[in-house]
């Protein structure tokens, strides 16, 4: 496949890039020529001398929007690549590490490059890598082996995206950074939806009297990632559109401004009002200036109408936000939220399983009860949809559920975050100050996630708060009384913590009031009603998609470490390959659990099963050690027709030995089979 970028002689093939690592290669070439324009030696070392705290608090303070957003989806995309010798990290727009998630084998190795918080990674100051030069360039590639400039970087392989806020401005940059041989060609893919995500994210938030249109060409595709979203004021005048947006509506963000509703979608703002009336409309098609028709749905957020009236709602605080579908809630009065059943309700949850039943058994009598509730668990077992369930069958449901993740939050920022701050409270605090989480939870439910993740100077000042009910913020001469529920939950041994002295016992004591745990997926006897519960939850617009006996049967056999987490998310990915209808298939599962089926399963597949992904006949897993050529890759080549004619040759090399080939390859067998029907019949 296609080779590394070599801009000096004595760069080797050590690490060249893999097919598919950066969708424009020569964007590595013009990055190293401005590196050495920038003075930098492909010898340097790297600069370990980081930033003094109050320079990394400022940065941290500057991007808690950015962070706010960014923090839960790094810690679903680091879920999805665990144990990968990798890490997950978050800058600022300059380039400046802002928070980290790694493998704990990785982590050394990239303390020896900087790769910490706090460290810059800009072009000016890296040359060549994945962050400072997708910042540059404000497009998502990777930067992989020896494409780097600096030489002690060339062990790594770095996939990054910008993030772009709301108003189209490069915001920071998302980055999975890892050994360069674990290089993964799906990386770069997981990085730029989860960059996208954190960008429909900021979009929710950012606009608290605009009126958002939710569009796509498809009506299944409202309310994914793909999603359009394009932003108006009452009026109808353009504010803002998400980067799937731009390109449906086929205009730049700079053009759009010159835009309003009524000429990008066809009708004056008040038609769409009327054709959103009504409780709970259902999508509507319009057509676009280009003449594209899209499904549409409308959001408009109002104000709680109790954060206005609350008598101890601290000055600074700004009103709560809850959506609506219906688009003439912009100029009728806010009308108080009426309760509903969530899914998430503590009924729902009660599929079967005794375990489960207990629990929740458990939780109904203490409901009401002033009583703290921990919970216990292995990473994805649901202990979060568990809280929120707790909170939505409580009488406390029409307040707020307000939660806290103990580990994503950096320690530095997790008193703030807590507690909030008054303005002047330290340096770069933002005019009026902030609420904490603990106010903001005032009258509702506080969830400390990770409870066994706070830091142990924090867990004092949390004691003393749950004991007294009232709070202090930073810089403030006085404390505040709150009135908050407290659910917490943790996969660590706390009593373990205690014997060593990492956690307070007094406040193990005092949030202990009930304990209870959750089991583990593969320990659960409902397991099939579960899995088919959230494929329901996936599947919408009255989608028909089923999944087949085979399917279930390895489901029901894998070990899952990531619980409910990994599960979900291969669903969500097999809905989508599935499309409006039919049955999940082997062929419809990612291709890393797959691999991972052939050798990590008690009994092996059954070689019937693996006829829809590869052939039936075992293949020999002895490797080839033949040197790769160089593929032939004619000038003005599809990279299609590249990948094709690398493959050939390597079968043809390795005699039809596939998995040889693919290890050549640095691809995994099941991508080679998956193109077995437009390879050339020789080779196989």
């Amino acid at each position: 496949m296609s080779a590394g970028i070599h801009t000096r002689p004595d760069e080797g093939r050590v690490g060249a890039a893999p097919a598919g690592a950066s969708p424009n290669p020569d964007l590595i070439g013009q990055s190293h020529r401005r590196s050495q324009a920038y003075g930098i030696t492909a010898q340097a070392e790297p600069d370990f001398s980081s930033p003094s705290r109050g320079v990394l608090n400022d940065a941290l303070d500057e991007n808690r929007f950015l962070f706010q957003h960014a923090a839960p989806v790094m810690e679903t995309l680091y879920d999805q690549i665990v144990n990968t010798h990798s890490m997950v990290l978050l800058t600022s727009a300059r380039g400046m590490v802002l928070h980290s998630l790694g493998d704990t084998d990785f982590l050394e190795k990239a303390s020896r490059v900087a790769l910490t918080p706090g460290m810059d990674w800009s072009e000016q100051t890296k040359g060549t890598n994945a962050i400072g030069t997708a910042l540059t360039e404000e497009e998502a590639l990777t930067v992989h082996g020896n494409q780097h400039y600096l030489n002690a970087n060339k062990f790594l392989t770095c996939s990054a995206a910008p993030i772009f806020d709301p108003y189209g401005q490069v915001i920071g940059a998302l980055d999975v950074t890892g050994d360069h041989r674990s290089f993964h060609q799906h990386t770069l893919a997981l990085v730029r939806m989860s960059a996208q995500m954190i960008e429909n994210h900021m979009f929710a938030d950012i606009f608290p009297k605009a009126i958002r249109i939710h569009f796509h060409t498809r009506s299944e595709f409202l309310g994914t990632l793909v999603e359009g979203i394009a932003v108006f004021s009452p009026e109808g005048r353009f504010i803002s559109a998400n980067r799937s947006g731009q390109f449906q509506i086929g205009l730049p963000f700079a053009a759009l401004k010159a835009h309003t509703f009524s000429s990008l979608f066809g009708i004056p703002i008040s038609a769409l009002f009327e054709l959103f009336s009504g409780a709970m409309p259902n999508p509507k098609q319009l057509v676009l200036h280009n003449g594209v028709s899209v499904w549409c749905r409308v959001k408009v957020k109002t104000a709680h109408p109790w954060s206005a009236t609350r008598p101890d709602a601290p000055q600074g605080q700004q009103a709560f936000t809850a959506e609506t579908g219906q688009g003439v809630a912009a100029h009728a009065p806010a009308k108080p939220p009426v309760k509903k059943m969530q899914l998430s309700s503590l009924q729902y949850l009660d599929t079967g399983d005794p375990q489960v039943s207990s629990v929740i058994h458990k939780l109904r009598m203490v409901s009401g009860k002033d009583i703290p509730v921990m919970i216990l668990g292995e990473t994805g077992t649901g202990k979060d949809l568990l809280a929120q369930a707790i909170h939505g069958d409580s009488d406390r449901s029409g307040q707020p559920f307000v939660s806290v993740n103990c580990a994503s939050i950096p320690e530095t920022l997790i008193e703030s975050e807590l507690f909030g701050y008054e303005e002047g409270a330290f340096t770069g605090a933002r005019k009026k100050g902030a609420i904490g989480k603990i106010l903001q939870a005032h009258g509702g439910t506080l969830f400390l996630d990770e409870i066994g993740d706070m830091p142990k100077h924090l867990q004092a000042r949390l004691l003393r708060v749950l004991q007294e009910r009232r709070v202090s913020p930073l810089g403030a001469g006085k404390e505040v009384d709150v009135d908050v529920a407290v659910v917490c939950a943790t996969h660590k041994n706390i009593k373990d913590m205690i014997a060593r002295g990492d956690f307070r016992e007094d406040l193990y004591y005092r949030l202990n009031g009930l304990v209870v745990r959750l089991p583990a997926l593969r320990e659960r006897t409902d397991f099939e009603l579960v899995v088919r519960k959230i494929l329901k939850a996936l599947c919408e617009n009255g989608e028909q998609i089923g999944i087949s006996p085979e399917v279930m049967n390895i489901f029901k056999r894998y070990h899952w470490p990531g619980n409910f987490r990994q599960l979900h998310n291969l669903m969500r990915t097999a809905v989508v390959m599935v499309g409006c209808q039919g049955v999940i298939e082997l062929s419809h599962l990612p291709d890393d659990f797959l691999e991972e089926l052939e050798h990590g399963l008690p009994n092996p597949i059954p070689s019937r099963l693996m006829g829809s992904i590869g052939p039936a006949q075992p293949l020999p897993d002895e490797p080839n050690t033949a040197p790769m050529p160089e593929p032939a890759a004619p000038e003005g080549s599809r990279l299609e027709d590249v990948a094709l004619n690398a493959m050939a040759q390597m079968l043809r090399l390795h005699k039809g030995n596939v998995s040889a080939a693919a290890k050549a390859l640095g691809v995994s067998r099941n991508t080679i089979y998956r193109k077995k029907d437009l390879l050339p019949p020789d080779v196989l």
